[in-house]
């Protein structure tokens, strides 16, 4: 929960988030929109009707057109902030530190989960009455990660088969591919097409809450330890002012249970850059176990 002081601070901010557009002069001048890019998650689609009633709360609060873009896959919403194509984003952990390093990602706000925790749970799921309840009985099956970029999708799977179930998912597996969202992911066990997939409990909870699965579909078959969850980021160059106005807006979404009933989520919280370096460790366990076999 805010405390008094930050829920203030977030009014003030949003309050005169106006005042402060039409003080700006020079360098620290607000621009007249702002492009907000969001990773597909579910699909480029979807992931961008999601966020549009966080878009249209920001556009009431800042004062200037908002406006939710997204892309085919993870990498691409990288390459728009690099090439200063979108202004914020919606990243994974594992996207933000590759947005970080490649784009001068900042991060704002750490999105929590429904019941207000700051992190969400990596699964393994398989299609329930399959007669796959456990990672041994995957041996043999389809697997698919999401995308290479997904940080619950890919990198903490990776992580787990490498570090502690100690297979080699190519070889383990009767194939291995990518669906390119979490939604394909989940659809695709449901559907019978993948015996089984890598997710995460936020994205399921969102696809069985707008009733498109059932929470008895599957069983989950593995649960990794919990991920800071995902973070909304600026680009670095953006006026400082703009930046804190940005997360003001998204303080105030807090209070919002309709739009957050949208978004799928428990809110926001402040983060830095710091709260992500579990994910570039879990990086750097990847690469040195992909380099030492």
């Amino acid at each position: 929960m805010l405390s008094k002081n930050l829920a203030m601070a977030a009014l003030l901010f949003c309050g005169l988030a106006q005042v402060c557009f039409a003080a700006q002069e020079g360098v620290e001048a607000w621009p007249k929109s702002i492009k907000i890019g969001v990773i597909p998650t579910e699909g480029g689609g979807e992931s961008k009707e999601r966020f549009q009633p966080l878009g249209e709360h920001l556009e009431k609060c800042l004062g200037i057109k908002v406006e939710i873009v997204s892309a085919a896959d993870y990498a691409g919403v990288i390459t728009a902030m690099e090439h200063k194509h979108i202004d914020f984003a919606y990243f994974g952990p594992k996207s933000y530190t590759e947005a970080q390093e490649k784009a001068g990602a900042e991060a704002l706000a750490m999105e929590l989960d429904v019941n207000g925790n700051p992190g969400y749970t990596p699964i393994i799921i398989a299609k329930k009455g399959a007669g796959i309840n456990n990672i041994e009985q995957a041996k043999g099956k389809t697997f698919c990660f999401t995308d290479p970029n997904s940080t619950s999708g890919c990198l903490m799977p990776s992580v787990v088969f490498m570090r502690d179930l100690k297979i080699d998912p190519n070889s383990y597996f009767k194939q291995v591919s990518f669906s390119g969202s979490h939604g394909a992911s989940v659809l695709a066990v449901k559907n019978g097409k993948i015996d089984v997939a890598a997710t995460n409990d936020l994205d399921l909870g969102r696809m069985i809450e707008k009733g498109e699965v059932s929470k008895d579909d599957f069983e989950i078959i593995y649960s990794a330890n919990p991920l800071p969850g995902s973070p909304m980021c600026a680009r670095k160059d953006l006026p400082a002012s703009l930046k804190s106005a940005f997360l003001g807006g998204l303080m105030m979404i807090n209070d919002k249970k309709e739009t957050l009933a949208k978004l799928g989520n428990g809110g926001y919280k402040p983060t830095k850059d710091s709260d992500y370096d579990i994910i570039r460790y879990l990086k750097k366990v990847k690469e040195d176990k992909s380099k030492n076999g």
